[in-house]
C-alpha cells in the first residue's frame, strides 16, 4: 500500500512537473528586437503587455546589427519577432528566407504603400510606418560660417562645411543606407559615387545610428546631418535650434517594416503581437511618444506638423532592386572601398 501511494505520489509530481514546464513554455516572453527610438519600443512592449496577451522581452538595436543577428541565428533563431528600421534590410532578410510568410488580417485596414512592402516580399514582412528622408541643420550656426539656408543636397559639398557635416555608417544604419540608394537613383551610380567623396570631405562622423545627427545638430556639435525628417521634427518641436529640408533634387524614402523570423521559438504569440502592431491602437503610439513617422494604419489621425514630411519631393525608389542581398552588398562594399576609406 506504501509503495503503490509513493509510486502515486512520485507519478503525480512528474506529471505536475510536465504540467508546469507546459504552462512556462506557454507563458515564455516573445523575444521582440525593435529597431525604432528606444522610446517607441518600451512604448509598444508596454502597452501590449497590458492587454494580457503575452509578456514582450526586448532588444533595441539598429537596422543593421538586426540583420546581422537574424543572419547569424539563421536555422536556430533567438528572435520572434523585428519590428522597424528601414525596409531594405528587411527586403533582403525575406529574400535570403530567414524570415516567415504570413498574411495578417489587419491588412486591408493599411495604406497601399505598406500593402505593397508586403507583397514584394511575398508576406515575409509588412510596412509599418514611412518617412521622408532629408537634411537637418542648425540656423544659428549657418551665418557664422557665411552660408545660406542648405536646400539641396548640392549645398553640402560646400567648403565652409568642411567636418561640419555629420550622417550614419550605411553599413550599421538603414538611413544611412537609404541615403547611399537616394543618391545613386538621383545621380547615377558613378555620379552618385562621386559626390558621396566629395561629400566625404565634409563629415566629422560616420555615426552607428541615423537618429544620431540630430541631436549633435540640436547641440551645436555639427552643423548639418543626414537624417530622416520625422527624427528631426521631434527637435523641431522642442524648440532646439534645428531646421529640417526635403533636398530640391528630390529625396528618398523609408518603409519602416515588420517581419516574424522563419523558425521562431513562440510562433504562434508572434503572430498575434504581429496583428496588434498594425492595429490602430498600436500605430497610434508612435505620435504620441514624439515619433513622427506616418503610421501604416489608414485610420490613424496625423497632426498638421507632419504635413512637410508628407509634402516631400519623393523619388520613385526602387524598393525590390535596393533591398536585393546582392545589390546592398555590392554598393556597402563600393561605398567602404571608395567613401569610407577615402583621404581628406
Amino acid at each position: 500500500m506504501v509503495q503503490g501511494l509513493v509510486r502515486f505520489g512520485a507519478s503525480a509530481a512528474l506529471l505536475a512537473a510536465v504540467a508546469i514546464g507546459g504552462e512556462v513554455r506557454a507563458q515564455a516572453p516573445i523575444s521582440f528586437v525593435c529597431s525604432a527610438q528606444e522610446e517607441y519600443c518600451q512604448a509598444l512592449v508596454t502597452a501590449y503587455e497590458r492587454t494580457g496577451a503575452a509578456k514582450v522581452a526586448m532588444v533595441r538595436k539598429s537596422t543593421g546589427e538586426a540583420y546581422a543577428q537574424i543572419r547569424a541565428e539563421a536555422g536556430s533563431p533567438k528572435v520572434d519577432l523585428w519590428w522597424g528600421g528601414t525596409g531594405d534590410p528587411h527586403l533582403q532578410a525575406a529574400l535570403e528566407q530567414l524570415t516567415e510568410p504570413y498574411r495578417s488580417p489587419m491588412l486591408p485596414e493599411l495604406h497601399d504603400w505598406a500593402q505593397k512592402q508586403a507583397e514584394r516580399s511575398n508576406h515575409r514582412t509588412v510596412g509599418v510606418y514611412a518617412g521622408a528622408l532629408g537634411i537637418v541643420y542648425n540656423p544659428e550656426i549657418l551665418p557664422k560660417r557665411g552660408m545660406k539656408e542648405i536646400r539641396c543636397w548640392s549645398d553640402l559639398l560646400d567648403a565652409k562645411l568642411k567636418d561640419e557635416v555629420q550622417v550614419a555608417d550605411p553599413n550599421s544604419s538603414g538611413t544611412a543606407y537609404t541615403m547611399l540608394a537616394t543618391l545613386v537613383q538621383i545621380m547615377g551610380e558613378d555620379k552618385g559615387f562621386e559626390y558621396m567623396r566629395k561629400l566625404h570631405v565634409n563629415v566629422n562622423q560616420y555615426t552607428k545610428s541615423g537618429g544620431a545627427p540630430v541631436k549633435a545638430t540640436a547641440l551645436g556639435e555639427t552643423t548639418a546631418g543626414i537624417v530622416f525628417m520625422s527624427d528631426a521634427l521631434v527637435s523641431i518641436l522642442a524648440k532646439a535650434p534645428v531646421k529640417s529640408v526635403a533636398p530640391c533634387e528630390g529625396t528618398g524614402y523609408e518603409v519602416g517594416s515588420m517581419s516574424l523570423i522563419k523558425g521562431a521559438r513562440n510562433m504562434d504569440a508572434a503572430k498575434k503581437f504581429y496583428d496588434w502592431l498594425l492595429g490602430k491602437e498600436a500605430q497610434a503610439i508612435g505620435i504620441s511618444v514624439k515619433s513622427y513617422q506616418v503610421p501604416a494604419h489608414k485610420g490613424v489621425s496625423l497632426p498638421p506638423d507632419i504635413a512637410p514630411l508628407v509634402d516631400a519631393k519623393l523619388i520613385e525608389y526602387d524598393f525590390g532592386k535596393y533591398g536585393s542581398p546582392a545589390e546592398r552588398t555590392r554598393l556597402l562594399a563600393r561605398w567602404d572601398r571608395e567613401v569610407k576609406s577615402a583621404p581628406k
